[in-house]
């Protein structure tokens, strides 16, 4: 597929079947594209907003919020006028359908289970350990 190009793409699907996504290219209304410096301003107003929630996003990240989400959001705000957001987003949501089917795998799934449960076993048998060592009582409070 070239990259320029306002063909449709193809893309699986979670039940293996391919879809056809939309065109590629701006998503702005005819009358904006039919002028130069209107259209301009547009990609640069799309850009600057884009560009805000991609930056929430990111300050998000180590705080409190759902950073990556916004970031994607933000993505999908930069797909409506440029191809290469576009590019981005499609290659996001097919590598997202691929781990999904991924960890709908049977095999995947056990043994998730398997270490999950591993986990819980060494969690409880360290909490265990301090129980019986220090009795209930906070870390920092811990005389010895």
């Amino acid at each position: 597929m070239n990259t320029g190009s306002d063909e449709p793409g193809e893309v699986a699907t979670a039940d293996g079947e391919t879809k056809i996504e939309g065109p590629l290219g701006s998503r702005a209304p005819e009358f904006i594209k039919a002028r130069r410096a209107l259209h301009l301003s547009w990609q640069v107003g799309v850009f600057v907003v884009g560009l805000a929630v991609v930056g929430a996003g990111v300050i998000m990240l180590p705080l409190p919020g759902p950073g990556w989400l916004v970031i994607f959001g933000g993505m999908a705000i930069w797909a409506t006028e440029f191809v290469w957001a576009q590019l981005v987003l499609r290659w996001t949501k097919r590598k997202v359908t691929e781990a999904t089917q991924r960890a709908l795998d049977p095999k995947v799934r056990r043994r998730n289970i398997i270490l999950t449960s591993v986990g819980v076993v060494i969690v409880a048998a360290l909490g265990g350990v301090y129980l019986w060592k220090f009795g209930v009582a906070m870390p920092w409070n811990i005389q010895e």
